[in-house]
């Protein structure tokens, strides 16, 4: 493994924030992992040297970092967005870009967090960029990106199947992605290369679901059966059933204390990606 000159606890301290920011939203548990893990695999995919594999890793995982300048009743919003509400949210990129100016890191994340939105046909946001104005690190977080969304579960929707995101992504090639890129995701999920890591919140761990109201939970990697873990959307307390190599969450009938709904880091997937770095 490459031993990269990356300040490990400064990277710690913005993975952890990437972590904190997503948990606000209780149906986007592990994703900016998965999209760290697609977008390494395209990064491998198309032959780019080992260093800039884990680069685009770690951009992924930040692309997000924006959403936290975005208010909860807009974020968690169940139904469609208004015009307005939409509006906000395409703010977040824009966010994420001036949060990161002037941090020793920048240079490795911002385009990530910057242009995952833009489109090849210039029809994204926030700048309109369109072809190769948009940089490799960000062609791929889009894909990777459209990929995981789709096959999420959200409120109003299940996720689709691997198949379907698939042919969703080919509809919108050379328009919405990079046509190239598409092609290699497409390649990789019809040979079962994604599998393992749809539905999951880190490696090896699939997400629990809240039999309740339905959000996604990220458990620990230590999981024993019968632990207790805590839904933020409904404030549920759970307890965890092995079955088979993963768990199912079953309601105790308790609510609990506020402290044990507090917004916490996703820790096996930080560690998964600061392993990379050697």
């Amino acid at each position: 493994m490459k031993t990269m000159n990356i300040d490990k606890p400064l990277l710690k301290s913005l993975l952890i924030m990437a972590d904190i920011i997503e948990a606000r939203d209780p149906y986007t548990g592990g994703h900016v992992w998965r999209v760290s893990q697609f977008a390494k695999l395209l990064a491998t995919k198309i032959g780019l040297p080992e260093e800039e594999i884990i680069k685009i890793s770690v951009a992924a995982y930040l692309h997000d970092l924006g959403k936290v300048g975005i208010p909860d009743d807009i974020l968690k919003k169940e139904a469609a967005l208004t015009e307005a509400e939409y509006a906000i949210i395409k703010t977040h990129p824009s966010i994420g870009s001036r949060l990161l100016g002037g941090h020793p890191l920048a240079e490795m994340v911002s385009s990530a967090a910057n242009d995952h939105h833009e489109r090849m046909d210039g029809k994204g946001y926030p700048r309109g960029l369109s072809g190769g104005q948009i940089s490799l690190t960000a062609r791929i977080i889009s894909v990777a990106d459209a990929f995981d969304a789709m096959t999420s579960v959200r409120p109003y929707r299940k996720g689709m199947s691997v198949e379907h995101a698939l042919c969703r992504l080919e509809e919108g090639a050379g328009t919405q992605f990079d046509s190239a890129l598409v092609g290699h995701i497409c390649e990789l999920g019809r040979a079962g290369d994604l599998t393992h890591i749809v539905g999951h919140t880190a490696d090896g761990i699939p997400a629990v679901t809240c039999p309740h109201c339905g959000p996604v939970i990220a458990i620990p990697r230590n999981t024993k059966d019968g632990d207790v873990i805590y839904c933020r959307a409904c404030h549920s307390q759970l307890e965890l059933l092995r079955v088979g190599n993963t768990f199912e969450a079953e309601m105790t009938g308790m609510t609990d204390d506020p402290r044990n709904l507090e917004p916490r880091a996703n820790e096996d997937a930080v560690e998964d990606i600061l392993s990379q770095i050697g």
